[in-house]
């Protein structure tokens, strides 16, 4: 891996949006996969991990890719009732006039539309006259669109990305990161799974008598591909973000594959089917805790009881070479004394799981309850049972 992606896993905190790296003693025994590709990298969004990268914090433009920031920004006015999918907008002539040579749904200034069949036409189309019409349902324009664009970035920790329209058209001041892409694409499925299962997977849409077919091409050549979104200009090349979910245990579980800079529409397909059958063949995912159960209750001082219970305020998972989970042990790490007053959801230690004598992930460890102060009495006590703890 590149240097800047193969250090120990970093701790995951539940708002976090950075994603983790299997470490080189976890990937050291299988190797990379050859994909023809300027850069790519492949995420199990399950765990939140890296599995492999290769050139993956290279800048490149992301053409349409940049149309799933887009879809992010109205996905959130939906669910904070700013926008109504049944709402109908007038289209304006910059919409309608956008780019006439690349991807359009083609609407029209006379004809009102739906925000939900431009969503169609945004995501199943690529339309950019869709991405004109939704910019300036949301914002008011495209440009004040764009300030949101950037500081959705920013949040979300795309530190590599800068959005100048909400196309992907070309422009000097539109790029990204695969490994930002892939912060991106992740945190759409979660945020907003039901947008993502309803609009992702669609094969076609037809619009204004014109009847579109989706550009990704895995759509048709695996069951277990459920999106995501294709780019290509002359200087990007042909990229595509790709997401599966498959079998795992008695669960789920899912991998997104972000590959850019190919020759070709097939070999975009190709290359990505390649990368996500290589992490489902060569890597399993394993739960580790769930959600609010806790693992130890350790003492507490100066307050208003004993002991406190402390785990994780989310299920974790850890995603490990095939054949090796069962080797894998916990170790965990408390900042003792444990002093009241303790909030809940405040960090009281790190959980490494170790294999071979190695860490291969971390995690936060917290509070699970609030624990106040003890009385002035009983503070004092326990201040004198320290001295000679």
């Amino acid at each position: 891996m590149k240097k800047t992606l193969s250090s120990l896993l970093a701790s995951v905190l539940l708002a976090a949006v950075a994603l983790t790296t299997l470490s080189n003693a976890q990937a050291q025994t299988l190797p990379k996969p050859l994909i023809e590709a300027k850069s790519w990298i492949l995420l199990d969004a399950t765990s939140n991990q890296v599995i492999n990268s290769d050139n993956a914090t290279l800048q490149i433009e992301p053409a349409s890719l940049t149309k799933i920031m887009t879809a992010y920004l109205v996905f959130n006015a939906l669910k904070e009732k700013r926008l109504d999918l049944a709402q109908q907008i007038t289209v304006s002539t910059r919409a309608w006039k956008v780019d006439s040579s690349s991807s359009k749904m083609f609407i029209d200034p006379a004809t009102p539309v739906s925000i939900g069949d431009l969503l169609y036409g945004l995501i199943v189309q690529s339309g950019n006259d869709a991405s004109v019409a939704l910019a300036e349902a949301v914002a008011g324009s495209e440009d004040a669109f764009v300030v949101q664009m950037n500081r959705e970035a920013a949040r979300l920790g795309m530190k590599s990305t800068r959005y100048a329209n909400s196309h992907g058209l070309p422009s000097p001041d539109n790029f990204s990161t695969a490994y930002d892409l892939a912060i991106l694409a992740s945190r759409l499925i979660a945020d907003h799974p039901d947008y993502y299962k309803t609009y992702y997977s669609t094969k076609s849409f037809t619009y204004n008598k014109i009847t579109q077919a989706n550009r990704n091409r895995l759509l048709w050549l695996d069951p277990t591909v459920d999106g995501m979104k294709t780019g290509h200009t002359e200087a990007a090349g042909y990229c595509l973000i790709s997401s599966a979910i498959r079998p795992n245990g008695t669960g789920q579980r899912r991998l997104i594959s972000v590959v850019t800079g190919t020759k070709s529409d097939q070999i975009r397909a190709q290359e990505s089917l390649k990368l996500l059958n290589w992490g489902y063949l060569n890597f399993d995912t394993v739960k580790l805790y769930e959600k609010g159960a806790p693992i130890a209750t350790p003492d507490v001082w100066k307050g208003s009881q004993g002991q406190v219970k402390i785990g994780f305020n989310q299920d974790l998972y850890v995603t490990l070479p095939k054949g090796s989970a069962a080797r894998m042990k916990p170790a965990l790490e408390r900042k003792d004394p444990l002093v009241a007053p303790i909030a809940a959801n405040s960090r009281v230690g790190t959980m490494k799981m170790m294999l071979d004598g190695k860490p291969v992930a971390e995690f936060p460890v917290l509070a699970l309850e609030e624990v106040s102060q003890a009385s002035i009495f009983g503070r004092a006590w326990d201040s004198i049972r320290l001295w000679f703890k």
